[in-house]
């Protein structure tokens, strides 16, 4: 089976992409994994290391092909605020509670959550229900493994 062994970064790959693979948030962290382009192409994605991929990579082939990487429409919250200061606070309770979340202009978005939804429309949010590509931060702790079980940093504190 042909493998891709490296990611060209969005944007650093001229030529036309062979195939594309379309994935959510989740999928878009891998290391090695059989995948099946949306065009039929069958490889092997074969990294050195656990890698998150981006929207618009190119996954190069063995033979210099090149599979464009494409971010899938996911259920998620819009979340808004009457004000930067408003929508900073909102962002320091869902980094509280280790959520990923993507910081998107003057809005942020996470994934659907009724419970944390009714705590932001309390706080003052003004919330929405989209369905988008979903690229959270990564975190000071981490690359890649936001929302993860174990999020793997030594300090102490509640998530209430």
């Amino acid at each position: 089976m042909i493998r891709a062994t490296h990611v060209r970064p969005a944007g650093e790959w001229p030529e036309p992409a062979t195939d594309t693979v379309l994935l959510d948030h989740d999928h878009r962290h891998r290391r090695r994994l059989a995948m099946r382009g949306a065009g039929g192409l069958d490889f092997l994605l074969d990294l050195a290391e656990a890698t998150t991929l981006r929207d618009g990579d190119g996954l190069v082939l063995d033979d210099g092909r090149v599979v464009a990487v494409k971010a899938a429409a996911e259920p998620l919250t819009e979340i808004r605020a009457a004000d930067t200061a408003a929508l900073v606070r909102l962002a320091w309770h869902l980094g509280n509670r280790h959520l990923p979340a993507q910081l998107d202009g003057d809005r942020l978005l996470i994934r659907r959550d009724h419970v944390i939804e009714a705590m932001l429309v309390g706080l003052g949010a003004a919330v929405a229900h989209v369905d988008a590509p979903f690229d959270p931060e990564g975190g000071a702790y981490g690359h890649g493994e936001e929302g993860r079980s174990g999020h793997g940093h030594g300090h102490h504190h509640s998530h209430a």
